[in-house]
């Protein structure tokens, strides 16, 4: 669902999402979904504001997501109001990537439209690790 790969993987996902529309015709994403508990994922923190799970494609040995609990499609559409959302955020990221044993190390990823091959058009942030991670990226 949001793993990286090039022209057939997600980047063709992204352009079809894109082509859909940000809000899909109001239909529910795949995360609005795991948020409802009617898709099945290994969450490993929740509260309130925030959800965490393990990405179905992992692109690293650690590769969780991060998402809001209220949908915000994208991270180019936030506003002064989400501001301690996107905070919080960080921090639960930093706290479950501290709990999943990335002491060396980690990098948060928040792809954006289609050209940033965001796929769910729900603000997500992909924390990979467990490995050495190339630079640059893309």
């Amino acid at each position: 669902r949001c793993a990286s790969g090039g022209r057939g993987g997600e980047v063709d996902k992204a352009h079809r999402a894109a082509a859909a529309g940000e809000d899909a015709g109001g239909q529910p994403t795949i995360f609005s979904k795991i948020i409802a508990r009617s898709v099945p994922a290994t969450i490993l923190y929740e509260d309130d504001k925030c959800l965490v799970f393990r990405d179905v494609a992992p692109q690293a040995p650690v590769h969780f997501l991060v998402i809001p609990k209220h949908p915000i499609p994208r991270i180019s559409r936030v506003g002064p109001q989400d501001t301690e959302l996107l905070g919080h955020l960080l921090v639960v990221a930093a706290r479950t990537a501290h709990a999943e044993g990335l002491a060396d190390g980690y990098r948060l990823v928040i792809n954006d439209g289609k050209h940033g091959a965001q796929s769910v058009y729900h603000l997500h942030i992909h924390v990979l690790g467990g490995r050495q991670l190339g630079w640059p990226p893309g």
